[in-house]
């Protein structure tokens, strides 16, 4: 998925259109909650950008100074784009909201806000449909939640986040206008955009806790480990495998580490065919696995329990 970050390009399309479309319903009707979904779709643009620079300075080869590459630099500038979606997204929508409340403008016709709403929320729609997609087709057989929650592409994780909030934060601009126009007052109209702010500022901090997990070196999914257990468990020259030690270095890159216990009697070079073997399994087993060490227990170490 980094090497075609389809959604983010679907994203990027969308939310520019949007944001376009957003700022030109707010100068003609006056609409705090609209101007606050015009800066929410321009920042969005933005982090798209950002996700976008990622991918490309993720995909660089390993050199002397990075030996396992670049690919975890991908969940720095998400990391960025978590910020940005809390700082200037959320930070601005909730000062519009506030500015608002003090000093209330009276809106013109909503007809223009409910057009444009109703564009953004197909254009959205379309861009969270195709997140979604990408979603399922890497983490088949799973629901969308536990599929989010296992996510380590940004390309991916983020932009169903983003469209999540966009289309959260339509319905929420939809409500405040209509009740505002309903009602005569204009309060409902600021307390929406306030609405909004606190939105983007949740998704954001999910985000952050996605991105400082990964940035940290979380542990590949708990299938790949059992699994890559399991594969070395299996080798006829091996008595006993550890659990192994992996990091999900970028999307799909992932490190393994994994002790095994040899039985007595084997040469050296049985040994070193019986790793290449392992290597090699784990590798045919996960693809996203770009680098297997096999390391032999030491022969003193106390004796595994029983399982």
């Amino acid at each position: 998925m980094a090497d075609r970050p389809i959604a983010v390009y679907g994203a990027f399309v969308a939310n520019l259109a949007i944001a376009i479309v957003k700022f030109v319903a707010a100068a003609v009707t006056g609409s705090s909650a609209m101007l606050s979904e015009g800066i929410h779709s321009l920042v969005d643009t933005g982090n798209q950008v950002l996700l976008l620079v990622g991918v490309k300075r993720g995909q660089r080869p390993a050199d002397a100074g990075h030996p396992f590459g670049h690919s975890s630099e991908l969940y720095v500038w998400a990391l960025l784009v978590a910020v940005a979606l809390f700082g200037i997204g959320g930070g601005l929508a909730f000062y519009e909201g506030v500015s608002h409340l003090q000093h209330p403008n009276e809106m013109t016709d909503p007809t223009w806000n409910y057009a444009v709403l109703g564009f953004a929320f197909l254009f959205d729609g379309g861009s969270w449909l195709l997140a979604l997609r990408e979603l399922r087709r890497d983490h088949p057989g799973v629901g969308v939640w536990e599929a989010f929650r296992k996510s380590s592409d940004p390309a991916v994780y983020t932009v169903l986040a983003e469209d999540t909030a966009d289309l959260v934060g339509i319905l929420l601009a939809a409500g405040g206008i209509a009740l505002g126009h309903a009602t005569g007052n204009p309060t409902w109209d600021g307390l929406a955009s306030i609405a909004i702010g606190l939105l983007l500022a949740g998704i954001s901090l999910s985000l952050v806790a996605t991105g400082r997990s990964l940035l940290t070196g979380r542990a590949a999914a708990p299938e790949v480990v059992a699994s890559v257990r399991q594969i070395a468990q299996a080798d006829p020259a091996v008595a006993h495998a550890d659990v192994p030690l992996t990091m999900q270095m970028g999307p799909d890159d992932v490190l393994v580490n994994v002790e095994v216990e040899f039985r007595d009697g084997l040469s050296a070079p049985e040994v070193a065919e019986a790793s290449v073997r392992i290597e090699a399994a784990v590798r045919e087993a996960h693809p996203a696995v770009s680098r297997v060490f096999t390391e032999a227990a030491p022969p003193d170490r106390p004796a595994p329990p029983a399982p």
